[in-house]
């Protein structure tokens, strides 16, 4: 046995300083992220690319990634088979291919081009690889521990190192753009490959795999094998399946509409100040947006507002502050202020103090989601719970900056002309002020009227937890408290005597 083959699968103590050392591969995942929604669509225009051919970059590369992902994370639950898999993990193998590719690829997007195509290659096979990366990562906690505190540890670093990310993505951009460097782009793309690669291989280096005893092969291998056909029609009717929970529902729609109307912020913002605000400098877009850093802050306090006032109030606070600061925002160039920075950096503190709260709450509501779908359907599906959330991410992730692109086009926006205030005609600006503000403020407001009749809580999810457990002691429908009976109904959609089937529907 190789010494390679002895460290990937010898399990370690977990610590802090090997949580964070998982957690560290989240510097890329949160940081690219916000590269997508944030940085590529102004890269691309700075190119003279139309913003309709900028705009589908991002749209194709996305839809993509959203596809492979569906199968990707098969392939590796078998790779154990292979003497690559055996010699080097089923997940790390693909965490160190993948680095490998993510170095040469990455810094080749920053590179100056007037064809668009080339930017949609080289676009595709990076989320391709971080796909690959990320999937193979994502599964380490289980992987490395079976107990819930553990995996806490592991998975809680996360949260503070996406937002490191966040931040660190647009201070470098933005410093080198206040030193007015022509290749900042480049120098920043290479920077950034330094920064994620690195802690790519720090993940790689510092988390282990699941031993392969003759045990767990046996119960890897007793798992049924389906061809491509069988699988995608599984996953089509699991999918589909999710949508008879209520809650769910809601959850989605509230989640994927929020997301994007944050999504049209950030494509939006680069484009908003350099073409409409008078005296703007190249670095103030990225510099506004460093300002995520303050996000961490609000993340904190909001994982203690979870407890005391629930997610929907989560939501309120978060959709209203950002409404209030696109109109801001708006006001700023209505007004012409005369020192607009002033007023931009403290609009945006706020912004990113609600976006911190809009990016926590959903996947710390998720939790909850699977236990109502239990009471549905008595299985434990949180893994195809998990897989919906993640697919239609993806596949809307670049929905805002593909709009954007087209309408902008549409209203005669040229990249090549238009390169600030001076130069964009003021009807132009006027359109781009308007989609600015429109995008975020109705997708976040549709959002809001969502979020407020919303049922799932702390309070909701005890009672239906209660019922569930009085059922499965062998309680009779029959003897259900007419508030555990609303309750039921309320969160799950179905009238009760439909809940809980006999058998596990599966």
């Amino acid at each position: 046995m190789s010494e390679q083959k002895n460290w990937v699968y010898t399990p370690k103590k977990i610590n802090i300083k090997r949580g964070i050392g998982y957690g560290l591969t989240d510097l890329m995942g949160g940081g690219w992220n916000n590269i997508v929604s944030g940085v590529i669509f102004a890269f691309v225009l700075s190119q003279g690319i139309s913003p309709a051919f900028a705009g589908a970059i991002t749209g194709i590369g996305r839809i993509f990634d959203a596809l492979f992902s569906l199968f990707f994370g098969s392939i590796t639950d078998g790779f154990y088979r292979t003497s690559l898999g055996k010699r080097f993990g089923r997940r790390h193998f693909f965490m160190l291919i993948g680095g490998v590719l993510f170095a040469v690829l990455f810094p080749l997007f920053w590179v100056q081009s007037d064809d668009w195509r080339y930017y949609l290659v080289v676009y595709i096979a990076i989320e391709l690889v971080i796909a690959m990366i990320l999937i193979a990562w994502e599964t380490l906690p289980t992987e490395m521990t079976n107990d819930y505190k553990l995996r806490t540890v592991l998975s809680g670093s996360r949260m503070f190192i996406s937002a490191t990310g966040t931040a660190i993505v647009f201070i470098v951009l933005a410093v080198l753009k206040r030193m007015q460097n022509p290749d900042a782009y480049l120098i920043t793309g290479i920077i950034w490959t330094v920064i994620f690669v690195v802690a790519i291989f720090i993940s790689y280096r510092a988390t282990w795999e699941r031993p392969l005893t003759p045990e767990f092969i046996k119960e890897l291998d007793s798992r049924p094998t389906m061809s491509v056909g069988e699988m995608l029609s599984k996953m089509v009717h699991d999918y589909c399946s999710t949508f008879k929970n209520k809650a769910f529902r809601q959850h989605l729609a509230i989640y994927l509409l929020s997301f994007t109307g944050k999504d049209f912020y950030s494509t939006m913002l680069p484009t908003f100040i350099i073409c409409c605000i008078q005296g703007a400098q190249g670095d103030w877009p990225w510099t506004l947006q460093a300002l995520s850093i303050f996000g961490i802050l609000s993340t904190l306090a909001a994982a203690k507002l979870m407890i005391s006032h629930g997610p929907r109030f989560l939501y309120s606070l978060s959709y209203l502050a950002i409404i209030v600061t696109m109109v801001g925002y708006a006001a700023v160039w209505f007004l012409n202020v005369s020192n607009p920075l002033i007023m931009l950096i403290i609009i945006s503190v706020v912004y990113q103090l609600a976006r911190g709260i809009l990016e926590f709450t959903p996947w710390n509501v998720f939790p909850f989601i699977p236990d109502i779908d239990r009471m549905i359907t008595r299985g434990d599906r949180a893994g195809i719970y998990a897989a919906v959330m993640t697919f239609f991410r993806k596949s809307t992730g670049a929905v805002a900056s593909w709009i954007a692109g087209i309408v902008l086009a549409e209203m005669g926006f040229n990249s090549k002309t238009m390169l600030d205030a001076a130069t964009t005609p003021f009807d132009i600006q006027n359109g781009i002020v308007l989609m600015f503000f429109i995008g975020p403020v109705i997708l976040i407001a549709a959002a809001f009227l969502l979020s407020t009749r919303f049922k799932l809580n702390r309070e909701t999810h005890e009672i239906l937890k209660n019922e569930m457990e009085r059922l499965e002691n062998g309680g009779s429908k029959k003897d259900v408290t007419p508030a555990s009976k609303k309750v039921a109904e309320e969160l799950t959609g179905h009238p009760y005597d439909k809940l809980w089937p006999d058998k596990p529907i599966l």
